[in-house]
């Protein structure tokens, strides 16, 4: 890892440095390229998928496909257009972490505010013709991430070599975003299917409102507001067996009214409050609502996750941002995962999990995670996402295309059905 790292920040100077543009036009397009092959594999796993699943793989895939022709000037070509692009991108992008962590405040707050400050740097370039030429937007900005990337790479190499055996990649501070020394020694895995599956509940802040306003994307991520006012953040919860249940809660309810929620929302010391643990999941609905979203995980380390849940439970600080139910259970999920795809192969396994489109999704839903926090809403789509590459679903290609010819008929019936019931023109 640590011999890939300096490869990327070497690669990342030379791209810069090189002024007869032969190193910068060559990884450019490399770039490029894997942009549009990534993209070709999402849309592949779009078939077989869910209508909600198709829909955020198509997303997903359409915008790397445009992404990847953009840059390598396919079937135009526009510099401009590019970097106006890339610099509206990381304008919205920089925005975003410098405004979330200022509010939030968590540990490495001012961290993410320099990267933040960095990103609208780059957007400046990119949007101005000086110092650099609009050509020369996409393959710095490129390099820039090059180097950051080795960069960290380099670091979790280093982190690695410093870990005793046994010991929890979730732990690691690259890796936990809230802490985690406790745990750090936990029973060897052993990932194998298990006899009883571990549920991930969650409940949606739009699931647990009542009647909400809609506010698109914030409601499923952030919070939602009902006709009251009042806020409601939803809550996740983890049950596996034979009797545990992860489920964090204030032991007072919190403040929901707007004015004083925004006070709350900070990582720091005077927002920890008590905090207590629910027992089971069927108590949680007796006394509130049943949870309106569930992924069931059959391939996982029971051992580490009570070994885990055993150390975390015995503090009950609770802390909306940085000690929150989504954050415990995404910190649980990660222990109780940690090895389940270690068999023999490693470095094929490794190569199918680098083209693997939701191990890229799980990776900037965790991103997202860092700049502001666990939400009920970004830890669905991330365990959804671990589910999907851990227990694949194998479809035949014959059933595919029988499923594709029948939803085939159905579009051509309803068609005819229209066509006869429109008026004559």
């Amino acid at each position: 890892m640590a011999a890939f790292g300096v490869i990327w920040i070497v690669l990342g100077v030379a791209i810069i440095t090189d002024a007869a543009d032969g190193i910068t036009v060559v990884a450019t397009e490399t770039f490029g390229w894997l942009l549009v092959i990534e993209g070709l594999i999402a849309l592949s796993f779009r078939i077989g998928a869910s209508a909600q699943g198709a829909r955020m793989i198509s997303i997903k895939a359409l915008a790397l496909l445009a992404f990847g022709l953009l840059i390598v000037d396919m079937p135009w070509h526009n510099d401009l257009a590019n970097s106006i692009l890339f610099g509206l991108a990381l304008i919205i992008d920089g925005i975003f972490r410098i405004a979330s962590a200022v509010v939030i405040r968590f540990s490495r707050w001012r961290t993410m505010v320099l990267g933040g400050a960095l990103e609208l740097v780059l957007a400046g370039l990119a949007l101005f013709d000086w110092p650099l030429s609009y050509a020369m937007t996409v393959p710095f900005c490129i390099a820039v991430a090059l180097i950051l990337t080795g960069w960290a790479i380099i670091r979790v190499a280093l982190l690695l070599r410093r870990m005793q055996p046994g010991a929890s990649l979730a732990a690691m501070s690259a890796f936990a975003l809230r802490g985690g020394d406790a745990w750090q020694t936990l029973p060897d895995p052993a990932p194998r299917l298990q006899d009883e599956p571990m549920w991930v509940h969650v409940w949606t802040p739009m699931g647990a409102a009542t009647d909400p306003r809609r506010r698109p994307l914030i409601d499923r991520y952030i919070a939602a507001v009902d006709r009251n006012g009042v806020i409601s953040t939803g809550h996740a919860a983890l049950e596996f067996p034979p009797d545990g249940y992860i489920s964090h809660y204030p032991a007072a309810d919190l403040d929901r009214n707007p004015a004083e929620f925004a006070r709350t929302l900070r990582a720091t010391g005077e927002n920890d409050v008590p905090g207590r643990f629910l027992p089971s999941y069927a108590e949680e609905v007796a006394g509130w609502c049943q949870a309106d979203c569930h992924v069931r995980f059959r391939r996982y380390d029971q051992r580490r996750l009570a070994a885990f849940w055993d150390v975390y439970r015995r503090s009950d600080v609770y802390n909306l941002t940085n000690r929150n139910c989504s954050v415990a259970v995404s910190l649980a999920l990660d222990v109780a995962l940690e090895g389940v795809l270690d068999t023999q192969g490693n470095w094929l396994r490794f190569g199918q999990l680098m083209i693997h489109p939701d191990l890229w999704l799980a990776m900037l839903l965790r991103q997202q995670a860092e700049a502001m926090t666990w939400t009920p809403g970004l830890l669905l789509d991330y365990a959804r996402a671990l589910k999907r590459i851990i227990e694949p679903k194998p479809r035949p290609w014959i059933e595919v295309l029988r499923e594709s010819v029948t939803r085939y008929r159905r579009f051509r019936r309803r068609t005819a059905f229209a066509a006869k019931e429109m008026p004559p023109a």
